[in-house]
């Protein structure tokens, strides 16, 4: 092989000397253009505040009437602060026909200043005319000198565009000349190299980089023939590598769907295992599960009909093995915890049959499976903790409904007939008719509570939300009270959580029944809305008589149960008489998710 020729020009040197010249002339250009550009930044900002100077004078001036004023006090000092604002700073040094105006400005308002409580009304404004036609003309004079420093900065500009136009222009004549030519034939070379063609030459026209490069190609091409025999059992064995990692990922993706989508049950983990064994190439694979208590697995998924189950009498052994593997006389053996955090739900148990351990990604791969398997059957878990909670709650509401309610009712009416019991021993026929009267009125109030009860637990909120549910709501008490009810609801954009619309719904309707009951009205008004402080407030308001003195005796049960149902929301319950007439209950409570967003 012929030896490299010896550099004796250099390309880049060339190009690095014309680099420098282009490039120090833009740095030029832009240290002027910055020096430029640097006076000229607070001009903006000079006349902004110059001319908010003319409407704070006028306003200091239609104040000083009430000189004895906060406001007057308050703009004057405002005043005061924008004529020393830093921004006039710059005009002592800048430009002596600006500073003189803005003194001259200045002063006239500091003269002004001085006797402006001591002036009539119609010279006040007479002179603060003058004294506005100075600051216009201080703003004309701030405007001229910023329109002077950017047609300063356009001629600079415009002198290095075409001084750089000119010598790029000579650059690239030399540039298509010196090197676009030898780069070409280089660029061709490599294409042919590229296609496999690895005989092709070329030929250096000069001692510089390019010919240089065209000498090291042709030993690059000559190292690549010699490679290229090895390189394909290389991109062979990468090949492998990513579609074992596309494989392994396929599996993981589709367990996890499965596993979040669909129930985790017997039929799910055997076909889980069964993936398994076919992407790590491991036949006897056995899923173990066990309760938090257990030593026995309640379920046991083995790799195939003919696998005998495990004999152990306690799994003891296996749940608390490594998954480090151990190797026994069969070959390998590795235990796969299937547990998350303090929950342990049971073991995965691999056998290789062989005295080769399992790889990296193998072993990778089954602590993933195990964790997932782990992860799903804990939320499991927690979703059937999470129903029996719900069907706690439900108990518990219904318990205190019946009795807040009925059982007192009924106990009324226990000792109504104690005591026609005893009327009937003492024959006493004059009290059998008041106690008659007072079982009937006990009989009709238990059954209407019991109506109502069975309203309240029938009470949901479907897919149309809130509003839905209270239109509907308020649909039936109209049909029951013969009232009108209109609704206003002003809460379409606020998230709501379930616990918030269910005792909403159940103050509206409580309130609503006593307004039906007894308000003697024709007219009942439902509000929702939020305040400008967060707080949402409900507002039930019927045009009736009133409420009386002593409203606990009227409808104990009602009453209780919104106190009860405000507190559950943490929030305010308010009954009380109508100026206008009538009765209106509010409440007002802070919503949940706003209470989320404060930080701990």
């Amino acid at each position: 092989m012929k030896p490299l020729l010896k550099q004796q020009s250099s390309i880049v040197s060339r190009i690095g000397i014309a680099l420098g010249i282009i490039v120090t002339l833009a740095l030029g250009t832009m240290i002027i253009s910055y020096w430029l550009s640097e006076r000229a930044d607070s001009d903006a900002l000079a006349i902004n505040v110059a001319g908010s100077l003319r409407m704070q004078t006028f306003k200091v001036v239609m104040l000083s009437e009430q000189s004895s004023g906060a406001d007057f006090q308050a703009s004057r000092e405002k005043l005061q602060q924008s004529w020393q604002h830093p921004v006039f700073s710059h005009m002592k040094t800048s430009n002596t026909q600006l500073n003189l105006q803005f003194v001259k400005a200045r002063q006239n308002w500091l003269l002004l200043d001085q006797e402006l409580l001591t002036l009539s009304a119609a010279e006040r404004f007479a002179r603060a005319q003058r004294q506005v036609n100075e600051i216009e003309v201080l703003v004309s004079t701030i405007q001229q000198d910023a329109e002077h420093k950017v047609r300063l900065l356009r001629i600079v500009q415009i002198f290095a565009l075409f001084t750089t136009v000119f010598l790029a222009a000579v650059v690239l004549h030399w540039l298509r000349n010196r090197v676009e030519q030898p780069l070409s034939e280089l660029t061709r070379a490599a294409h042919r190299i590229g296609q496999g063609d690895f005989t092709c030459r070329v030929q250096p026209q000069e001692q510089d980089e390019l010919g240089v490069l065209a000498q090291t190609l042709n030993k690059m091409s000559d190292a690549i023939a010699s490679m290229y025999g090895t390189l394909q059992k290389r991109v062979d064995a990468q090949t492998q590598a990513l579609q074992i990692s596309n494989t392994k990922l396929q599996f993981l993706y589709d367990m996890v769907r499965d596993l979040t989508v669909e129930t985790v049950d017997r039929n799910r983990l055997d076909t889980i295992v069964q993936q398994l064994q076919h992407v790590v190439s491991v036949e006897d694979i056995e899923l173990c599960l066990l309760t938090e208590q257990g030593n026995r697995p309640y379920l046991q998924i083995l790799p195939d009909t003919n696998h005998e189950e495990c004999g152990r009498s306690s799994c003891g052994d296996c749940t608390s093995a490594s998954d480090s593997g151990q190797i026994d006389n069969t070959g390998w053996v590795y235990r796969f915890q299937v547990q998350r955090e303090a929950n342990h739900h049971g073991v995965l148990v691999v056998r290789t049959h062989s005295t080769e351990s399992l790889s990296d990604w193998q072993l990778q791969l089954f602590r993933s499976v195990a964790g997932h398997i782990a992860i799903a059957l804990s939320l499991k878990q927690e979703q059937e903790q999470g129903r029996r909670l719900v069907l706690m709650q439900e108990r518990t509401v219904i318990a205190r409904e019946l009795h807040d309610s009925l059982a007192q009712a009924l106990s009324y009416l226990k000792i109504q007939v104690t005591r026609l019991n005893k009327a009937i021993e003492k024959q006493r026929p004059d009290l059998l008719q008041d106690i008659t009267d007072e079982l009937k009125q006990g009989l009709d109030s238990a059954y209407r509570q019991l109506r109502e009860l069975l309203t309240t637990f029938r009470l949901k909120v479907d897919g149309g939300g809130v509003e839905a549910a209270l239109q509907q709501a308020v649909v039936v008490l109209a049909e029951q009270s013969g009232m009108r009810f209109r609704v206003d609801y002003q809460l379409a954009n606020i998230p709501l959580s379930p616990q918030e619309e269910i005792h909403l719904l159940q103050i509206v309707r409580e309130a609503s029944q006593n307004a039906a009951h007894h308000s003697r009205g024709t007219e009942v008004l439902v509000g929702l809305k939020q305040h400008p402080d967060k707080w949402i407030e409900l507002c039930v308001e019927d045009n009736g008589i009133g409420i009386p003195d002593k409203a606990e005796k009227l409808n104990h049960y009602g009453l209780a149960i919104m106190q009860e149902r405000s507190r559950q929301l943490h929030g305010e319950l308010r009954i009380e008489r109508r100026k206008a007439g009538g009765t209106g209950v509010y409440f007002r409570f802070y919503p949940e998710y706003l209470a989320q967003r404060v930080p701990a």
